[in-house]
């Protein structure tokens, strides 16, 4: 989970196995009092369904679904979205996570706050 700047809020790396709309639910787990003023989300359509129920009763939290507006067919940019994809081109740019070089995913976790971390002192002292 990243805030609006792109800056990473929570991070769980799970199995292939589990679907995007239960590892949400790990994710705002972690995040559980940790944010007191976080109460809208934005998710693509993959999190619709069960979800934005869930998050409401369980978080506390509402799940605003950002879909394509009725009757695209061509390819847009969607409000919001690009800035998780944005996220993940940072950290596609960090060697070590370029590859699932991982056995363990609280390894990758610990790595991908690493990159964060680098991200945002260079961003605060640049050379």
């Amino acid at each position: 989970m990243v805030d609006t700047l792109g800056l990473l809020l929570a991070v769980v790396v799970h199995a292939a196995t589990i679907q995007d709309r239960d590892g949400a639910k790990l994710v705002l787990a972690k995040l559980a009092g940790r944010s007191p003023r976080l109460w809208l989300l934005w998710a693509d359509g993959g999190y619709a369904g069960a979800l934005p129920g869930w998050a409401l009763v369980a978080a506390g939290v509402v799940i605003e679904v950002v879909k394509k507006p009725a009757g695209a067919t061509t390819f847009a940019v969607l409000p919001k979205r690009w800035i998780v994809e944005r996220t993940f081109a940072w950290l596609g740019r960090c060697r070590r996570l370029s590859k699932d070089y991982e056995a363990l995913s609280a390894t990758s976790e610990a790595w991908i706050h690493i990159a964060m971390i680098h991200l945002m002192l260079k961003r605060l002292a640049p050379r």
